[in-house]
């Protein structure tokens, strides 16, 4: 074989020698590029990292503080616990969370008026006393006839006459609330109801007997409880 074959064959080997090297140098590159891939998207891939989700034990308490609060019917006020986020999704247990399903809207000031109405009218009364004149105050409140709210269904007047006895003598901004009331009034809002659907009660013994006629001829009446009859339309 002469000298220009043998060098012709040698290029050739060389060539795919350095074709074979660059081959596996750049399949190399791949898999070192394929393997950083894969680790950032393991780490990425994991729930506590993107998504800011806690254990259940991290908040396990404070979902039971809640449910203390709504099982005593008081509004908690102030109660929000944050766990820190991650990204996007943070859990928050917040007021509005805490806050007691009534059966109807009551704001802060609605509620006091109840327990002071409660009190005047019935706080020589046993719990159901209580809890009846609570309800009367509800069921006007849903009533079309009736204001929609709880205050002003208290404070109503009709021909310049109030519906309630302790408005007009003014004994419902004297009266101090017992922790009886305030339970009735709670357990009332949150739908305990004995009144069959009363709308009006009177106090016989000291209504004047117009009045009482009043209410026999123009009412329903439904019961005695107490020192009260309660009627209906």
């Amino acid at each position: 074989m002469d000298n220009h074959k043998r060098l012709t064959i040698n290029i050739s080997i060389l060539r795919k020698d350095l074709i074979y090297r660059l081959m596996y140098s750049k399949n190399f590159f791949l898999l070192l590029l394929a393997n950083i891939v894969c680790v950032f998207a393991l780490m990425f891939s994991r729930g506590d990292i993107v998504y800011g989700i806690e254990p259940v034990e991290a908040y396990t308490a404070q979902d039971s503080a809640a449910q203390s609060y709504e099982a005593q019917g008081y509004q908690a006020r102030s109660y929000e616990a944050q766990i820190e986020p991650r990204a996007s999704i943070q859990r928050v247990i917040s007021y509005d969370t805490l806050k007691p399903s009534y059966c109807i809207k009551a704001s802060d000031t609605d509620i006091e008026t109840l327990m002071k109405i409660v009190q005047a009218e019935a706080g020589g009364e046993d719990r159901r006393g209580k809890l009846l004149v609570a309800n009367v105050v509800i069921n006007r409140v849903r009533n079309r006839q009736f204001p929609d709210n709880i205050t002003d269904v208290v404070y109503q007047q009709s021909q310049n006459v109030t519906q309630f006895s302790p408005v007009s003598n003014g004994v419902i901004n004297k009266v101090a609330v017992s922790e009886e009331t305030k339970e009735v009034v709670y357990s009332a809002l949150r739908g305990e109801d004995v009144s069959n659907g009363a709308l009006f009660f009177m106090a016989r013994k000291y209504t004047p007997p117009e009045n009482a006629k009043w209410f026999d001829d123009n009412l329903t009446f439904l019961f005695s409880y107490g020192g009260h009859d309660f009627y209906t339309r």
